[in-house]
């Protein structure tokens, strides 16, 4: 498996060979061409940087490695221990830092882990600044400083309660409301930092807790990804304990899906549409998601007299369109939920908080308000990479092909028919061709991305 370099860090499973795997030299190469990145931008200041982490079995491992990197460079360092991703971006600006690292590799199973990288407001780094920290990588290293010059270590064991109180403190959160519904909630953290988490902000809001995989020991219970086919058990415990609703995180908790009442999938593509109608409705204005996510929110948004615009896929991509238009609400449909009245990133907790809100106020049951949105139906597919496919040839193939339809290349090929649409990408965080379908029906988007897995197979062939 060889290394993934991307927008979304440097990811790749634990073991095997230096430059093919995620291994303690090339923790050291990234981690030392991040800081020379931080010095190019900030030259006579002495760095900080945060670190915080998942559960994941590796990740001690790669915290020790990261972490005297960083003092070996010189840098000072505050250590969060277990913290969210969205709890590390937030401790960013909270202790003024030059930037911070999130060791996670998100939704992948528990032989991978990642380097996130952040820059000083706490949220991804640019493109180019991507691009500039892996020529630094790939150059000649510079030289250490000597002792008197290694950096600082201190300790920050209260981000997450920090996290919760400033989730707690946003206008747009209506603890006393949540308090008053008494909602009972099954939370499924897959045995990662959301255990501690979750819980905690769930009984701040007044909820009865159903704790469910929640022991942050790195052993994820079931895949770490948190979609329908992973949630089986989820929808049986909201059953069997009677309880109002379910709430799944991934490992490090920026994305959030929820299960209704009756055991049934809210679907993970509603969390953002779900939210950003309550936002809408108190905040008139724009929203942003990127290419692979549902036409639900742009009929939810228009519905409210505002303007849907959609980016490349990546957090840092959608966190620009949403700067760029001033977007009041933003995210990814994959359960990922921007806000930026607390910060520019994708946030599981600030999701559920507001998610819960909403409810409140409806007076609903999970399944009445999710019959309130639009009906579409999303089927996700991917082909695995090999050396021989060629996924430009492939899609400047299919975009000649169907030059008579819509189509947007920013990112991969999407295709938008009047009724449906398909969107090919290559993968920032797998060694894979994403292949994401929505149409009206669940059979119309089966249909759909067999007609493309089909095809990309037959021009592989060629």
């Amino acid at each position: 498996m060889a290394l993934i370099k991307s927008i979304s860090g440097i990811r790749g499973t634990i073991g095997g060979a230096a430059g093919d795997n995620l291994t303690p030299p090339d923790i050291v190469r990234f981690t030392t061409a991040y800081v020379r990145l931080l010095a190019e931008k900030r030259p006579d200041k002495r760095l900080l940087v945060v670190i915080g982490r998942d559960a994941r079995l590796s990740g001690p491992m790669v915290e020790e490695i990261v972490a005297g990197t960083l003092t070996g460079c010189g840098v000072d360092v505050v250590r969060l221990g277990l913290c969210t991703t969205p709890g590390t971006e937030l401790a960013v600006t909270h202790h003024g830092a030059d930037g911070g690292i999130i060791i996670t590799a998100s939704h992948n199973p528990r032989q991978w882990n990642a380097l996130k990288l952040l820059d000083e407001h706490g949220e991804f780094l640019s493109a180019e600044e991507g691009a500039r920290l892996l020529e630094l990588a790939d150059g000649d290293s510079a030289p250490y400083p000597p002792v008197d010059a290694l950096g600082r270590t201190t300790t920050d064991p209260g981000c997450n309660e920090r996290h919760i109180g400033q989730v707690l403190a946003l206008p747009a959160v209506d603890t006393e409301a949540v308090r008053q519904r008494g909602f009972r909630v099954v939370v499924d953290a897959v045995n990662s930092v959301g255990g501690t988490v979750m819980p905690a902000l769930l009984r701040a809001l007044g909820c009865d807790v159903v704790e469910l995989n929640c022991a942050p020991t790195g052993e994820f219970a079931h895949n770490p990804e948190p979609l329908p086919a992973h949630l089986a058990g989820l929808s049986q415990a909201v059953v069997s304990n009677g309880a109002n609703l379910g709430i799944a995180v991934d490992p490090d908790v920026d994305r959030l899906a929820f299960v209704c009442e009756d055991g049934s999938m809210f679907v993970e593509e509603y969390t953002l549409v779900a939210v950003a109608d309550y936002i809408l409705s108190r905040t008139p204005g724009d929203t942003v998601s990127n290419l692979s996510s549902s036409r639900a929110l742009r009929d939810v948004t228009e519905r409210h007299g505002g303007r849907y615009h959609a980016s490349a896929v990546g957090e840092v991509n959608v966190v620009k369109t949403m700067k760029q238009t001033g977007a009041v609400i933003g995210g990814e449909g994959n359960g990922g939920v921007i806000y930026p009245e607390l910060h520019y990133g994708r946030d599981a907790l600030v999701g559920t908080a507001l998610f819960l809100t909403h409810l409140a106020h409806t007076g609903m049951k999970m399944t009445e308000l999710r019959r309130t949105y639009p009906a579409y139906y999303a089927s996700k597919n991917k082909i695995e990479l090999t050396p021989s496919i060629d996924v430009e040839r492939i899609l400047h193939e299919l975009k000649s092909r169907y030059a008579g339809e819509r189509t947007d290349d920013r990112d991969g090929l999407k295709i938008d028919f009047p009724e449906c649409w398909v969107h090919l990408r290559r993968s920032n965080t797998e060694p894979i061709v994403r292949i994401y379908t929505e149409a009206r029906t669940q059979a119309e988007a089966d249909a759909l991305a067999e007609r493309f897995i089909d095809e990309v197979h037959a021009l592989c062939a060629q």
